[in-house]
């Protein structure tokens, strides 16, 4: 059975209505005849399905959906229309300095973080060590959260999600972090992760990632589903086809 199943999802996004102006404004522009509401489709009719141990990555240009379609599959938001199913526990990182607290430091921020994903303290002080080794952040534990470099947060955001083993991982954009030693060990730890059962998500916009690491790969454009499918390089190759011809860029959105 499908560990992960999108059907027919689309997600609305609404401008100018009540929730978003407030009820002062609502009132007085409802008064003067000045209330009007846009409506903008971020996904549309996106389908899909994911088998434990699949990693499927998502590609598309600037404003194709990708993160709201993470943020829905994570249970951040809800599908206007169509149904999400997912099965196990879910780790998500969409933003990596959400989940944060400046004034904590490492050590406090990575039971808080740990905490917010859903694991007891049991669980993560025998996984301590291993998250803060992995992150290499040896000798930076009693340091301020604020102080770390924005490299150090990713790479401390990246080890909690990965070493506790959620079933499903969803990583937007995540890999690019950190010097060229540490994404190649966040990308080894991602075939462990492949390897181990677990069921990822993975935006980039590096389409050489998405190639030697994905099984399966999504390509949307403007909300729409292009194509998705396990042929992953011939879908690659239709994307780098049409961004060379379109000249638009890959960057995420």
């Amino acid at each position: 059975m499908s560990i992960l199943k999108v059907e027919n999802v689309s997600i609305r996004y609404i401008t100018g209505d009540f929730k978003a102006i407030g009820l002062k404004e609502f009132v007085l522009r409802k008064m003067t005849g000045n209330y009007h509401v846009t409506e903008f489709w971020a996904d549309r009719n996106i389908n899909f399905t994911l088998e434990r141990g699949e990693m499927l990555g998502i590609i598309g240009t600037n404003g194709a959906g990708k993160s709201t379609l993470l943020k829905a599959i994570s249970g951040i938001m809800v599908p206007t229309e169509g149904t999400i199913y997912r099965e196990g526990k879910i780790a998500a990182l969409l933003e990596l300095a959400s989940g944060f607290d400046n004034d904590l430091n490492v050590r406090e921020n990575t039971f808080l973080r740990g905490a917010m994903l859903g694991y007891t303290r049991k669980f993560l002080n025998e996984m301590y060590d291993q998250i803060i080794d992995f992150a290499e952040l040896q000798g930076f534990e009693d340091l301020p959260f604020r102080q770390l470099s924005s490299g150090m947060k990713s790479r401390l955001a990246f080890s909690i999600a990965c070493l506790v083993k959620p079933d499903i991982l969803i990583l937007d954009e995540v890999l690019s972090v950190g010097d060229g030693a540490f994404r190649k060990k966040s990308e080894a730890k991602m075939r462990e992760i492949i390897n181990g059962d677990a069921t990822t998500i993975l935006v980039s916009h590096s389409l050489e990632q998405v190639r030697e690491l994905c099984t399966k790969v999504l390509w949307l454009h403007k909300g729409k589903q292009v194509e998705c499918g396990y042929n992953v390089q011939e879908i690659c190759d239709h994307y780098q086809t049409f961004l060379d011809e379109s000249g638009e860029s890959g960057d995420k959105a």
